[in-house]
């Protein structure tokens, strides 16, 4: 008989975790990117590489470059902002994280108290809304169209607040392929919000996690680098472009900035191994590998939206995104996707409910979010067919079952 913890857990801790029973036979949820592009055999051949002539660094904590990280990985990376984003970086500017998420994290636990309020997009990732919520913070949602977050309602929230004396503490926005809109704000938008943020002197945390897979073009140039003050902290990973096991992200802000982050990083550092082989095999290899997979993604966002359009008709609404890994969908009203999430899930298709991705949960009650990244053609197509038979045996929508004729 186990002993029992129940009475010692404190009373406010989630629900309790379910034994892990692999993913659902069609798997639309999560940031998975396409399992084949990992470049596994040559992340070996670059960690064999630097650890002959390395290795030795493993002894010390933080590979013997301090808390920041790997100094080689954050020279890669400031060389790298500054050719692809136009942001000119000093690797002393850079903080390792582990992931993007322990980057929010950090920059939450500093600028953040129970109270508090965020403006960011009304659509918006799940896991900082989550974040918030638990950090007993308010946030307020601002409308998103084709250009990323509308700067006239981002002003009239920014005004009404002076006006209350109740400013939020920073703005946070995935201003390109955002999650889950896979809106790009425009350039003009990106200097408006600068702009605005600079009259009521309020910071900007810029999320830029997927901004290296856009189908067409180069990457827009960031919020950061339009700033020549330091009031915008930026975060980016290598989660959606090489492998989200890796687990490495990064941090830049001004030294003022970073200084007063670091200290709340008290894990003894990210990952040695991951750091190393990134700093070993992206020099050569990021460039090509990103516009490989950028190409697999838009085939299978392509196979994704004919899917949907096949099988949902005109009862799914969506945008065709420019990147990215989702497709944010908006079904009838009649549909309820937290209800379509569950039974969904007990028939082996995972979704992402529309009200964990929306600042209003009603209005995300009739949306949902499907990713593309990890399922080939073939189970995009036949998971979506499940997934309007499904809808269509609960909710009527689309108005025939994908196997039965119009």
């Amino acid at each position: 008989m186990s002993f029992d913890f129940t009475p010692f857990l404190r009373d406010d801790l989630p629900p309790a975790a379910k034994p892990w029973g692999g993913f659902a036979e069609f798997n639309f949820v999560g940031g998975h990117v396409n399992a084949a592009s990992v470049p596994g055999p040559s992340l070996v051949e670059a960690l064999a590489k630097v650890m002959q002539r390395d290795g030795d660094r493993l002894g010390y904590y933080g590979l013997g470059h301090g808390s920041q990280g790997y100094l080689p990985l954050r020279e890669y990376i400031a060389q790298m902002l500054a050719e692809r984003t136009g942001m000119p970086t000093d690797p002393g500017e850079i903080l390792i994280t582990t992931g993007s998420l322990q980057g929010m994290d950090l920059v939450n636990d500093a600028l953040l108290q129970p109270g508090d309020t965020v403006i960011l997009e009304a659509v918006n990732y799940g896991g900082q809304l989550s974040r918030l919520r638990k950090l007993g913070v308010n946030y307020v949602g601002i409308e998103v169209d084709e250009d990323g977050m509308k700067m006239d309602a981002l002003e009239d929230v920014l005004a009404a607040q002076k006006a209350a004396g109740a400013m939020a503490k920073y703005i946070y926005t995935i201003p390109t392929v955002q999650n889950p809109s896979a809106t790009v704000m425009s350039l003009p938008r990106r200097q408006k919000m600068l702009d605005l943020a600079r009259e009521y002197g309020i910071p900007i945390f810029e999320d830029d996690c997927y901004a290296e897979l856009l189908w067409e073009g180069e990457r827009p140039q960031t919020i950061r680098s339009l700033d020549d003050q330091g009031q915008v902290i930026y975060c980016g990973t290598f989660s959606k472009t090489i492998a989200p096991s890796l687990r490495t992200g990064y941090l830049v802000a001004d030294w003022s900035v970073l200084s007063r982050l670091m200290p709340l990083k008290t894990d003894g550092g990210c990952g040695a191994l991951e750091q190393m082989a990134l700093a070993e095999y992206c020099p050569d290899n990021y460039a090509n590998l990103v516009a490989g997979i950028r190409q697999i993604l838009k085939g299978k966002c392509e196979a994704m939206a004919e899917a949907l359009g096949e099988q949902f008709g005109a009862a799914a609404e969506f945008s065709m995104p420019k990147g990215g890994l989702y497709i944010w969908v908006t079904l009838p009203a009649e549909v309820d996707t937290d209800r379509l999430t569950k039974i969904a899930g007990e028939q082996g298709v995972a979704i992402n409910p529309g009200s964990e991705w929306a600042a209003d949960a009603d209005y995300g009650r009739r949306r949902l979010r499907v990713c593309f990244g990890h399922p080939s053609k073939q189970e995009i197509r036949d998971g979506i067919a499940r997934l309007a038979e499904i809808c269509h045996a609960e909710f009527g929508v689309p108005l025939r079952g994908a196997n039965v004729e119009r």
